[in-house]
């Protein structure tokens, strides 16, 4: 498996300039191009807090406006999860996913599981760990809860998802803390929403993933690295999306969900990301 090698040579920007801005390489020019499904381009309502939290109808239309197709839920923001999905419908958008919390689900999974189906998503996504599992035992612990929620989800009609930080790939015992999750857990009942920009500055390639686990990682948090290592609009940074992109079938992708922890311009950046991923080929 590529190992740090690959962040550093991201980080330097010497080996993914040929991707940045939607260029293809010699060996892809001679193949069928293809493109990302309109209708599977969405975006993270973490990008767009502070609009959502003043005025979370307006927000959602002009997301709709911009093009979106989907979003990714990121809390109700005082909403009822009825009255949410109603705003999504009067903007023209469907919820594929929606974020809880550990410390939620094993306080009240089917609680969680209830409000996910009620926003009408696909997935219901863990999106981090508490630092007090970073040991092997801890990640053990937690696959075996993913385990039982995602038994949970399946016989609500829901599939449950792990979405990673750059954390989740150290080392501990010799052992990659995120490889215990996915090694630990049957893919019937968990997979993983795969944060492109975190694992890279985790120090790993999402190919080599793609390769070692097939199938597994049907939802990618679509986030582009600048060459400082910090947060860009997508293919405006150094990150190759049309070589991720190609493994498509390989990694078993169904929805592209932009995220942008960090915009200066919440919908400018959400409209830079979407244009983007509208009109890259690979």
């Amino acid at each position: 498996m590529e190992s740090r090698r690959t962040f550093l040579k991201l980080a330097a920007g010497t080996t993914v300039a040929l991707g940045l801005t939607g260029g293809i390489s010699a060996v892809a020019a001679a193949e069928p191009l293809t493109s990302v499904p309109l209708d599977h381009i969405g975006i993270q309502l973490y990008t767009v807090r502070s609009l959502m939290t003043a005025d979370a109808q307006g927000t959602l239309n002009a997301l709709g406006t911009i093009g979106y197709a989907t979003v990714g839920v990121s809390g109700l923001y005082g909403h009822s999860p009825q009255a949410f999905r109603a705003m999504l419908d009067k903007a023209g958008l469907r919820a594929v996913l929606t974020h809880t919390s550990w410390d939620a689900m094993r306080a009240n999974a089917v609680k969680e599981i209830e409000t996910a189906r009620a926003l009408g998503v696909r997935y219901i996504v863990v999106p981090s760990l508490p630092g007090s599992l970073q040991t092997v035992a801890g990640y053990q612990l937690a696959a075996s809860e993913f385990g039982r929620w995602g038994v949970l989800a399946r016989s609500a009609g829901l599939k449950f998802l792990f979405h990673n930080h750059g954390v989740d790939f150290k080392t501990v015992d010799g052992r990659v803390l995120y490889d215990i999750l996915v090694e630990e857990t049957d893919p019937r009942f968990v997979n993983f929403e795969l944060d492109i920009y975190w694992i890279y500055q985790g120090g790993y390639d999402p190919l080599a993933y793609f390769a070692r686990y097939p199938g597994r990682f049907p939802v990618y948090h679509v986030k582009d690295m600048a060459p400082n290592g910090s947060f860009e609009d997508v293919g405006h940074g150094i990150l190759d999306w049309p070589e991720i992109f190609r493994a498509h079938a390989q990694s078993g992708i169904r929805e592209y969900v932009v995220e942008h922890d960090q915009p200066k311009v919440p919908l400018d950046s959400a409209a830079r990301s979407y244009e983007y991923l509208r009109t890259v080929r690979f």
